[in-house]
């Protein structure tokens, strides 16, 4: 695939895939190739394995390659396939190489998480893996409020395969300052904060959004990307009342159900287990009604 086509991918709902665990706490791969399959019947064409719907940062490296070529060998010539990398230098350069060479066709790089990160050294440090994969769509996850559009630009001005940005900072206006500073025309903007901030994204230049939600109704997120393509930001906002219980219990508390949630909502409708691993942690059962009927009230 071409950078434009892989662009055109990015402008679309980016589906974050849930990874379902068995009874044991191992990765149960017949339930993700039914969540994959279900995703992609429903029309989802660009997916994102280990992202932290994922909870990437809970699997082991043997499994996060096992989830990559899990997702790849689904999409086939269905969907592209958006792998997350992160953690130190060599260990996200030996992930996109095990992407690349498993066939799949861009990356999302985690924001990372070392506790001093200077501008220089995240130019740096997505520097190294995008040079380490030439032929690989590179898409940062910027999670950074301090991190100015200049750095964006001069990371693309040595790295052209570097082509969109997943932009997760929770603040509409400083998104719409920052892709200017970067180029707005540059790359593909994404929402990185889902459907809750897409339609005031999309205002400001954003064409795709990612989605956590997707895992649950596939109808209901694709609903909205057409509308925000039309314009019809009355429809988008139809959709956001849907959905607006179901985000704000996953971004309660710092978000600390925001995969919970997603997966309580799964096990609702019989299509996983809701285990999940720590940090993260069940719903008490005092919580688990009010999601299923929300899950049960929506179109599938």
């Amino acid at each position: 695939m071409t950078f434009e086509t892989l662009k055109t991918a990015l402008a679309d709902v980016v589906a974050i895939p849930v990874t379902p665990f068995t009874e044991e706490g191992t990765l149960d791969t017949e339930a993700h190739r039914v969540l994959l399959r279900r995703l992609l019947d429903g029309g989802v064409r660009t997916l994102t394995p280990n992202g932290n719907t994922g909870e990437f940062y809970a699997l082991t490296p043997e499994e996060r390659r096992r989830v990559t070529e899990l997702t790849v060998a689904e999409a086939g010539d269905r969907a592209v396939v958006l792998v997350g990398v992160g953690h130190d230098v060599p260990t996200a350069i030996e992930a996109a190489r095990h992407a690349r060479d498993t066939g799949a066709q861009m990356l999302m790089v985690h924001q990372p998480v070392h506790p001093y990160v200077s501008e220089a050294g995240w130019v740096d440090y997505h520097r190294a893996i995008a040079e380490a994969v030439p032929g690989l769509g590179i898409v940062p996850y910027l999670r950074n409020p301090l991190l100015s559009g200049a750095r964006l630009a001069e990371l693309a001005d040595t790295c052209p395969n570097v082509i969109g940005v997943k932009y997760a900072v929770a603040d509409a206006a400083r998104f719409a300052a920052f892709a200017r500073d970067a180029g707005l025309d540059r790359f593909v903007w994404v929402a990185g904060l889902a459907e809750p901030y897409a339609p005031s994204y999309f205002a400001s230049g954003a064409t795709g959004f990612t989605s956590g939600l997707v895992n649950v109704s596939p109808s209901l997120s694709l609903e909205m990307l057409h509308a925000l393509r039309a314009g019809d930001y009355a429809a988008a906002m139809k959709v956001w009342e849907q959905i607006r219980r179901f985000e704000e219990l996953r971004a309660a508390n710092g978000s600390a159900d925001n995969v919970t949630v997603v997966k309580e909502a799964l096990a609702s409708l019989g299509l996983c287990r809701r285990d999940i691993r720590p940090p993260s942690r069940e719903l008490p059962a005092s919580a688990r009604a009010e999601v299923a009927a929300i899950a049960a009230g929506w179109p599938v």
